[in-house]
């Protein structure tokens, strides 16, 4: 596309927009495949959703992070599983463009519409051979692994001298190279198909590996060719986000359900109005404003983060943690919100044909997400503070 960003933008809003009825009318499918509809990812595909962030030189658009981030919320208003897949898979678009050059050639050379899976737990164990290393393990939760061509899994590289630390990476592996064990069996999130990946002393080059510290000092090897603010986020800022931000989305889509399904409902104990309840009406209202929070923080933090990028400076330390727990209270804000929502709605909630009913056990589903836990998070921002070190490098 030769649109100018703005116009790029609106016109993929739209899209996304166009999409929502329909993404509500697949979401049984998506439930019964454990997985998105084979027609939903051509969708996203044909939008350019997954572009969003990928380098221009593999056919992407190179958009700020905000334009991908309302897209994803915007898809999450008709289905929270296609938006946290594209979420997770498109996100690693940007994170390819920060491995070495050959890597990136590697993936979309061919064909620069082919997809990354993932998990970044760091369980593989890892052998140093001549080259690169030897790579094996049994990794959870790959979203959207079985529209994906290539996965990234994690693994700390045992130190070479004693005394020093593990080397955590992110491993590029090719389909070729790794199983997936279909055992995606949840509540909630079902189609986002999230299946294990295994992997039998696979070789993986030294290029297809990328350390989790030079993502910190956001210079990593990519950042030779891709040269734009973009990929000079810290990776930790944004990645949490793409498992964060679908939940807003879904919530914010709710909200009308609620007001349709309460508006004259009555009580079938008492009789009153839904409507004059005072906890029905708190609950809409809190609902409402917890999106207004969620959204307003994180595009603040994502403006100045590209401000940051832009003038070619380095985000604090504490910049950094703060932004890391406000992005990790998102998934506990929506869902004490969707929650409340889904008791003012009483017992009819329960069943599955209730409109409340799929945003509630996703949204909750998405909150146990290990990056959407912010009691940690918590507890470095506010020792920090108080000058305590920082405990987390994944900021």
């Amino acid at each position: 596309m030769n649109d100018s960003p703005g116009t790029l933008a609106e016109s993929l809003y739209r899209q996304a927009q166009q999409l929502v009825p329909e993404l509500r009318k697949r979401q049984p499918s998506a439930i019964k495949l454990q997985r998105l509809p084979n027609v939903t990812l051509s969708d996203l595909q044909a939008g350019g959703f997954f572009r969003i962030l990928q380098p221009k030189r593999f056919g992407g658009y190179e958009l700020d992070p905000e334009v991908f981030f309302r897209v994803q919320m915007i898809l999450a208003q008709g289905c929270m599983s296609t938006a946290w897949v594209l979420g997770v898979v498109a996100i690693h678009n940007w994170q390819l463009a920060l491995f070495h050059e050959q890597a990136q050639r590697d993936v979309w050379a061919e064909d620069n519409s082919t997809l990354i899976s993932s998990s970044y737990m760091p369980v593989g164990n890892v052998t140093r051979v001549d080259g690169g290393f030897r790579l094996s393990g049994h990794w959870g939760f790959s979203s959207g692994s079985m529209h994906c061509q290539w996965a990234f899994l994690g693994a700390a590289i045992p130190p070479e001298d004693e005394g020093d630390s593990p080397d955590y990476r992110t491993f590029l592996v090719p389909r070729e190279d790794y199983d997936i064990e279909e055992n995606w069996d949840v509540s909630g999130l079902e189609g986002t198909g999230s299946h294990d990946i295994v992997v039998r002393d696979a070789f993986v080059p030294e290029y297809r590996t990328h350390r989790s510290i030079d993502g910190f000092h956001c210079n990593s090897p990519g950042n030779q060719v891709n040269t734009a603010p973009l990929y000079r986020i810290p990776f930790g800022q944004i990645f949490v986000r793409a498992v964060s931000s679908a939940a807003i989305g879904s919530l914010k889509g709710i909200t009308g359900d609620y007001i349709a399904v309460n508006r004259h409902r009555v009580g079938l104990n008492d009789g009153n109005k839904i409507a004059t309840d005072p906890e029905a009406q708190v609950a809409l209202a809190q609902a409402l404003a917890v999106v207004d929070e969620c959204e307003t923080i994180m595009f603040r933090n994502i403006r100045r983060m590209m401000a940051v990028a832009t003038a070619n400076s380095a985000l604090p330390l504490e910049e950094r943690i703060r932004m890391r727990y406000e992005a990790a209270r998102v998934g506990a804000r929506c869902a004490d919100a969707v929650n409340d929502l889904f008791i003012a709605c009483g017992a009819q909630g329960i069943h599955r044909s209730h409109p409340l009913n799929r945003a509630w056990l996703d949204i909750n589903a998405g909150r146990t997400h290990v990056a959407n836990n912010p009691f940690k998070f918590a507890r470095n921002l506010g020792g920090s503070l108080m000058g305590q070190a920082n405990t987390d490098s994944f900021l």
